[in-house]
């Protein structure tokens, strides 16, 4: 009787501990059947889901490796087979043979040809959204069970309220700009007490942060998008993220993070990659510092990491039906981590671009980044496009400042004579402002040298990218730091005085700005010749900068003017490109221009003229 009691109470006791075992995480939470890579590694989390033994079952599924960096993870490769099925995968978590714990993971079927999916292109315009400042659509999510910091308007660095369904409600609106691609700062959750609207410090990757929505909202945008002829590209930040994800109180390794003897800055110095003559010190402190000290530095050179971002990219491809990623910060994370990725996007979606922001000075810096540059260490970075810094910086001064040898409109002539370096210079994104520059209006300090600057984005070689609230000449007013640079858009929350989505109470400069965008991008639209075709420019004189695109027969001359007075170009040393061309149409008033020897251009504007003969 004694012996039998006793086996009964190490039975419970046994039974007890094993009830500790829980499943907390499971990433990716589903997966495909049909991929190119045929091995998916699923994280999963619990209290000592670490210590147990896990088994599959399922028709085509077979677990390769089962590796325990601690007692709380568990990653299980599984490769599934090319003719699997959609299927549930039972999987069990053992401690010595007895199940202590439950898994169904779902693979699903792929949409109708998601691998040979299109991406965007040089007929494309970016329109650049930051969801919290754009338009509030749902009120009723500003403030969330379980998120730390609430909405608060009258803060210029709190929430302010915009989300998903603002973006969705005003579609028709950024068609109707002309806009055929649509970029917003990251929507995955951001669970900081504060500073959390700019969406950089992700503190889950595969959720959307419920104060702009669920995952379901954001799906739905993409499709909805897709239904009216827009695309979306998603931000991705791969080099850190917030101190207040969950793995922060429970590390999978101890080398999931960069770690230092105490809190270290990066030097922000990308260029140091390049360097040929950059220190380790100076290499280390760039790759392996923290952003901030709110945004811990991944470890790439972990392959756990490595894999987990890689298939973290993909699960988003697939589920939400992406036409691009914007990849945050692309100089910082491991370079060979980052040339990984790349091609093994490319294995699964061979159309697929990705635009990395590579917030470098010059373009010998810049085009290192760039697929197929020549580079004198032999990296290969694999990336299809790059942000063109060089050319805005540029652009934020050759419009309002005096001509001269060296500046003015010789800024851009001397700018695009670089591309030479470039590997594919039609693939860079042209700008004038985002998010983290001065926007536009104050830096152009004029509405004509806004159009200007608007005019050489829709007509120089590359994909032009304008950021919200460009259209209604938002400036910082009397905002500070980076909440000047992104004011909520006018007219995104009721009650606004001021509302572009309809058209009340703007100004006449708004008014003249908008329609100008809008007839300018429609036109570009529409127009193969400036999207494709090859650009030709002459030497800057007197103010005026000609330019020409060129592709087989279609032409379109672009003259520029710089003074405050208007001029009449005469048009003898652009005979080469003239030449069986006899008349023309202004691309933007839509009258004719009957004779090309000389072209009447006003002050402060920009004539674009397509060509006929």
């Amino acid at each position: 009787m004694k012996k039998l009691t006793l086996f009964f109470v190490l039975s419970l006791a046994g039974l007890y501990l094993r009830a500790q075992v829980t499943i907390d995480h499971v990433e990716p939470p589903f997966w495909w059947t049909g991929m190119q890579q045929p091995v998916v590694q699923v994280m999963v989390h619990g209290k000592n889901v670490g210590k147990t033994q896990a088994s599959v079952s399922a028709p085509g599924v077979k677990l390769v490796k089962s590796q325990s960096p601690g007692s709380d993870y568990i990653f299980l490769d599984l490769e599934i087979s090319k003719d699997a099925k959609p299927v549930i995968v039972n999987i069990e978590f053992k401690d010595d043979n007895t199940t202590v714990a439950r898994w169904n993971y779902e693979l699903k079927a792929r949409e109708n040809g998601s691998a040979q999916r299109k991406s965007f292109t040089t007929a494309d315009n970016f329109y650049l959204i930051m969801p919290d400042r754009f338009a509030n659509g749902d009120p009723g999510n500003d403030d969330m069970p379980g998120m730390l910091e609430k909405a608060d308007r009258n803060n210029p660095n709190g929430r302010h309220g915009g989300d998903i369904k603002g973006i969705t409600d005003h579609l028709d609106y950024i068609k109707k700009l002309g806009a055929t691609t649509i970029w917003c700062t990251p929507l995955l959750e951001n669970n900081m007490p504060a500073y959390s609207y700019h969406g950089y410090a992700i503190t889950d990757y595969y959720k959307t942060d419920p104060r702009f929505g669920t995952n379901e909202n954001y799906r739905e945008m993409v499709a909805e998008a897709h239904r009216k002829g827009l695309k979306v590209v998603m931000d991705m930040v791969f080099n850190h993220f917030g101190t207040s994800h969950w793995w922060m109180n429970d590390l999978p390794q101890k080398d999931w993070v960069n770690q230092w003897p105490e809190f270290t800055r990066s030097n922000y110095r990308a260029a140091v990659v390049t360097d040929p003559y950059a220190s380790e010190y100076d290499m280390k402190k760039m790759a392996d510092g923290w952003f901030d000290v709110t945004m811990a530095d991944f470890n790439q050179r972990n392959n756990f990491v490595a894999t987990y971002l890689i298939q973290n990219s993909i699960w988003w491809i697939e589920y939400a039906g992406l036409d691009g990623i914007r990849q945050d910060t692309y100089p910082y994370p491991d370079k060979d981590f980052m040339a990984q990725w790349m091609k093994r996007l490319h294995e699964e979606y061979p159309n697929f671009n990705v635009v990395g922001e590579a917030w470098l000075n010059t373009p010998a810096q810049l085009a290192y980044w760039m697929d197929k540059a020549k580079n004198n260490d032999g990296y290969r970075s694999y990336l299809t496009n790059v942000f063109d810094f060089p050319l805005m910086f540029a652009i934020q001064k050759a419009f309002s400042e005096n001509e001269g040898w060296d500046t003015g409109l010789t800024r851009l002539y001397d700018m695009l004579t670089m591309d030479v370096v470039y590997s594919d210079p039609s693939n860079m994104i042209v700008f004038a402002d985002n998010h983290d520059i001065e926007r536009m209006y104050p830096v152009q300090k004029s509405v004509e040298n806004v159009k200007m600057a608007l005019a050489f984005l829709c007509t120089t070689r590359g994909i032009p990218l304008f950021y919200y609230g460009t259209e209604a000449l938002s400036d910082r007013g009397s905002l500070e730091g980076d909440a000047g640079k992104r004011k909520d858009f006018p007219g995104g929350w009721n009650g606004d005085k001021v509302n572009m989505f309809t058209g009340e109470g703007i100004s006449k400069d708004q008014k003249e700005v908008y329609n100008y965008m809008k007839t300018l991008l429609n036109w570009r639209n529409g127009s193969e010749v400036v999207q494709k075709g090859k650009l030709t420019h002459f030497i800057p004189e007197d103010g005026i900068y000609v330019y020409f695109r060129t592709l087989g027969d279609d032409q379109v001359m672009v003259l520029m003017n710089n003074n405050k007075k208007e001029k009449k170009v005469e048009t003898g040393r652009f005979g080469e490109k003239l030449q069986g061309y006899k008349r023309g149409t202004d691309a933007i008033s839509g009258a004719t221009v009957r004779k090309l020897e000389k072209i009447e251009v006003e002050g402060k504007s920009v004539r674009i003229i397509e060509l006929s003969k």
